[in-house]
């Protein structure tokens, strides 16, 4: 590899839990190229952490992220004097301030998690033909653990019970209201629809009902019910969508508009058997309304994929494992943020990375940028 650079430059991959990262960029040789990879994130909550954050990433030219498991604002970009490429994943930036990297003559660019533009490497399955996006898969994951009851009955077997702690709930024929029906919610509504027979209502705040027909006729579905005569993806309103759900799943951007969408107000709507499933973004629920409402069992569960603070802290109230064996509280799943996590996906995304590694250490074009 011809390097166009007179010293040898420096990459931290950071975040990488489980150190997935490490298979692609082995092909590197290490007189072009050092690399640093670490598996623990250091969350900036007060001035010594983030000193300790400032301290770890100063020394790189080169610096790739996963997803926002670190956030990078202005605050922190003017803080890394070395930094020449930062290197984002997926389609969502809201936690990388791309203005300040403008200003700093920072190169910014994503992976989109389509695959190498030189066919080396893993490409993710095309959604278009049949694919399902993971976080798609893991929020019926979700959905399902919650109505069948799987993680209570889990830990209650294990625990010396000798049958189930309470009835599963049969999702057919239920409706589901999709909180932001995008590529993802839609395709949520789709499984309900043709899996379960399940009413799909949905809301946005600039969701009309051709946006929500034209998504039905893009994912192949017929416009309106042939029982029913409802639209098949029957856009309402907001307060209609909390009162009539029997599950509510959460896909919407986060903005200073959208944060706390779901607040007491919303939860307090909900039917009492419902179930409310968020693999969208952790501030768009009020912590304390859900928690509270869990708390007196005002609805049926909750399952969390995302939160405010990432990684959570061993402190965090969403860590407690007392919801599903306590009577009058409201069943709770968390994840750690495993909605895009799986291999594949993980694997494509490194992939791209380390091909534009590879190009700005020739001095190519770098690809999918943002700045």
């Amino acid at each position: 590899m011809a390097s166009v650079l007179r010293a040898r430059p420096s990459l931290a991959i950071i975040d990488d839990y489980l150190r997935t990262s490490a298979p692609h960029f082995a092909h590197l040789p290490s007189k072009a190229l050092r690399i640093a990879t670490f598996t623990d994130t250091i969350v900036p909550t007060n001035d010594a952490e983030q000193a300790r954050l400032i301290q770890r990433l100063q020394p790189f030219e080169i610096i790739a992220s996963v997803r926002e498991r670190t956030a990078f604002p202005g605050t922190l970009l003017h803080r890394l004097p070395n930094l020449k490429l930062l290197l984002a994943t997926g389609t969502q930036f809201e936690q990388f301030n791309l203005p300040a990297a403008r200003e700093r003559g920072i190169i910014v660019a994503a992976a989109p998690g389509l695959g190498r533009t030189d066919g080396v490497g893993p490409r993710r399955p095309n959604i278009k033909q049949g694919g399902v996006h993971p976080t798609t898969q893991h929020t019926w994951a979700l959905i399902m653990a919650l109505a069948r009851n799987i993680p209570a009955d889990d830990a209650a077997l294990k625990a010396g019970h000798p049958w189930h702690t309470r009835l599963a709930t049969n999702l057919t024929g239920l409706t589901i209201g999709i909180v932001g029906l995008g590529r993802l919610g839609a395709a949520v509504a789709r499984i309900a629809q043709l899996c379960w027979g399940m009413r799909v209502i949905c809301w946005s705040e600039n969701l009309t009902q051709a946006k929500a027909d034209k998504w039905a006729t893009d994912l192949g579905l017929p416009l309106k019910d042939p029982i029913t005569g409802d639209p098949t993806f029957h856009a309402v309103d907001k307060a209609e969508l909390f009162r009539a759900a029997d599950v509510v799943s959460l896909h919407y951007v986060l903005s200073a508009r959208s944060r706390g969408i779901v607040g007491a107000d919303e939860l307090a709507a909900m039917k009492s058997s419902a179930l409310l499933v968020n693999t969208a973004r952790g501030p768009l629920v009020d912590a304390n309304a859900l928690q509270a409402a869990l708390e007196r069992g005002a609805i049926s569960g909750a399952a969390m994929d995302v939160f405010d603070i990432e990684p959570l802290p061993l402190d965090s109230p969403w860590r407690r494992k007392d919801y599903w064996g306590v009577e009058g509280r409201s069943r709770l799943i968390v994840t750690p943020h495993m909605g895009y996590a799986d291999q594949v996906l993980l694997d494509t995304w490194y992939a791209e990375t380390a091909e534009n590694v590879e190009r700005w250490l020739d001095g190519k074009e770098i690809l999918h940028r943002l700045v």
